[in-house]
């Protein structure tokens, strides 16, 4: 039986740097990659790809695209105080799992 994740960030969600070449940059999240566990993060891990030239791109070139992370290196900022923060999940009193900062305690509204 294959374990499954739970990842705790979205898409839309503003994320913080923690680890890496990046460290300490802010973005938003653009996409979320759950079976390699990485998030492509909006100017984070920006690489250089070499077009080669085609009837689509005549010239070629360089563009720079932003690569995925792993998600072990991104926090979630929190909404109030603009701080990295860990997140819970607790049950409302619908019964449904809502996301709530480790920090502050608020609801951390979806994308």
């Amino acid at each position: 039986m294959e374990k499954k994740i739970k990842i705790k960030i979205r898409k839309g969600d503003t994320v913080q740097v923690i680890s890496g070449n990046s460290r300490g940059k802010t973005g938003k999240v653009l996409e979320i990659h759950v079976e390699k566990y990485r998030a492509t993060v909006e100017g984070i891990n920006v690489v250089s790809k070499h077009i080669k030239p085609s009837a689509n791109t005549p010239n070629g070139g360089i563009e720079k695209k932003e690569a995925p992370i792993h998600i072990s290196n991104l926090a979630l900022v929190d909404p109030t105080n603009g701080k990295p923060t860990k997140v819970g999940r607790k049950l409302d009193d619908k019964g449904k799992l809502q996301r709530y900062s480790k920090k502050t305690g608020e609801i951390i509204k979806n994308g």
